[in-house]
């Protein structure tokens, strides 16, 4: 059993910054892929990083390529999201999520395969 509580949302302006953290209890966080999604209201919940379970492998929505950062610190047992030069459609909740297994695009890509989510943050970018 894995629980996950992000925190780190907020506002910010458009251009601005903001990072997201996950923090994991359970001692085996590291066997976990993890990833952050986000969703608007009325819109389903899209992948927006993952992270392998070493933090070697990662991937990011095209959408966020070059802004985004996902790291992770297993000693701790957190996963983070680094959102740089935030624009206003980046507003959303965003999630962080756990699947057990390694960094393979076809479970990552797929939202069935992820067990365990957090409860969300908001993250709201005005223009």
């Amino acid at each position: 059993q894995v629980q996950l509580v992000e925190s780190g949302g907020g506002w910010v302006q458009a251009g601005g910054s903001v990072r997201l953290s996950c923090a994991a209890s359970g001692r085996t966080f590291s066997t976990y892929s993890m990833a952050w999604f986000r969703q608007a209201p009325g819109k389903e919940r899209d992948l927006v990083a993952a992270i392998g379970r070493s933090g070697a492998s990662t991937y990011y929505a095209d959408s966020v390529k070059g802004r985004f950062t996902a790291s992770r610190d297993n000693a701790k047992n957190t996963v983070s999201l680094q959102m740089n030069t935030l624009k206003p459609e980046d507003t959303d909740v965003y999630y962080c999520a756990a699947a057990a297994s390694d960094f393979r695009l076809g479970v990552i890509l797929n939202r069935a395969q992820y067990e365990y989510w957090g409860q969300g943050t908001q993250v709201t970018v005005s223009s």
